[in-house]
């Protein structure tokens, strides 16, 4: 069974950094490629960024490139987003997904089996 939890989220203005977590309480969070979405009011669940389930690929959406980094602790069974220059359009929550085991590292909703409950980043102007 793979539970996630994301945190971090919060208030920030433009300009600023935050950094998101995902916790995995499933025993094979190595096996299972990440993934960070966010759905901004009125509008779809877009991918923001993923990483592979051996950790050796990443993936960005083009808006956030350059600015965003996600990664990944198999020790600790937790996948991050550090993301930098915030902007407005930024704001949104932002959902933890996992794909697996050994999901395919991709940007459709429909690849990930597995979802938190979200986290609301809201960047002021």
């Amino acid at each position: 069974q793979v539970q996630l939890v994301e945190s971090g989220g919060g208030l920030v203005q433009a300009g600023g950094s935050l950094r998101l977590s995902c916790a995995n309480s499933g025993r094979t969070f190595s096996t299972y490629t990440m993934a960070w979405f966010g759905q901004a009011p009125g509008k779809e669940r877009e991918f923001v960024a993923g990483i592979s389930w051996s950790g050796g690929t990443t993936y960005y959406a083009d808006s956030v490139k350059g600015r965003f980094a996600i990664s990944r602790d198999n020790a600790k069974n937790t996948v991050y987003l550090q993301m930098n220059s915030l902007k407005p359009e930024d704001t949104a929550v932002y959902y933890c997904a996992a794909a697996g085991p050994y999901g395919s590292l991709w940007r459709g909703r429909e690849s990930y089996n597995y979802w938190g409950q979200g986290t609301q980043v809201t960047v002021s102007s």
